[in-house]
């Protein structure tokens, strides 16, 4: 079931992004924790010829914690760091509301944040007609952004032509 998600206000978006600055920073300074394992090895094998390219900062370390959680699938990854990540987003269609800290390619769909690596083969296995899918800011909880027993809700959207729509549902 898809639904179409109203657009974030200039105040919620700068809020996104606070957050991002300061989760960037505690992840960067913090110990990763990589979770998920067992979630992820039952679409190890759906995934295996795959390859990504992901965009990062090199100071962010959730990007990192993420990377290594797409790799547990068999996804092979090859990172490109970069300061600025504008040019990225801008050319991969990644309008302000669905940004996070890192941006990946794979079979010409766009990943962007911390999407859960199941999400990702669905899309693949699927392949629907949409430019990709994110999950907005920096969630905690959602892969790469563990911080022990906290979790707070988030969705997976899609987005292209049709504009944005609900892909998964971790509320």
């Amino acid at each position: 079931m898809q639904h179409d998600l109203k657009p974030a206000t200039l105040n919620e978006r700068q809020i996104v992004m606070d957050k991002i600055g300061r989760r960037c920073f505690l992840r960067g300074t913090g110990a990763m924790v990589l979770v998920g394992t067992t979630t992820v090895a039952k679409h190890a094998s759906a995934a295996v010829s795959h390859r990504m390219t992901v965009y990062r900062s090199p100071t962010c370390g959730c990007c990192g914690a993420w990377i290594n959680h797409v790799q547990t699938a068999g996804i092979k990854v090859d990172t490109v760091e970069l300061d600025d990540l504008t040019m990225i987003k801008t050319r991969y269609g990644i309008n302000s509301d669905l940004q996070s800290c890192h941006t990946g390619i794979i079979n010409g769909y766009v990943v962007e944040g911390h999407v859960p690596v199941q999400d990702v083969v669905r899309m693949l296995e699927e392949s629907p007609d949409i430019a990709g899918i994110a999950v907005p800011g920096m969630p905690i909880g959602s892969p790469g952004m563990e911080m022990g027993n906290q979790i707070e809700p988030y969705v997976v959207l899609s987005f292209g032509t049709s504009g944005v729509r609900l892909f998964s549902d971790y509320r």
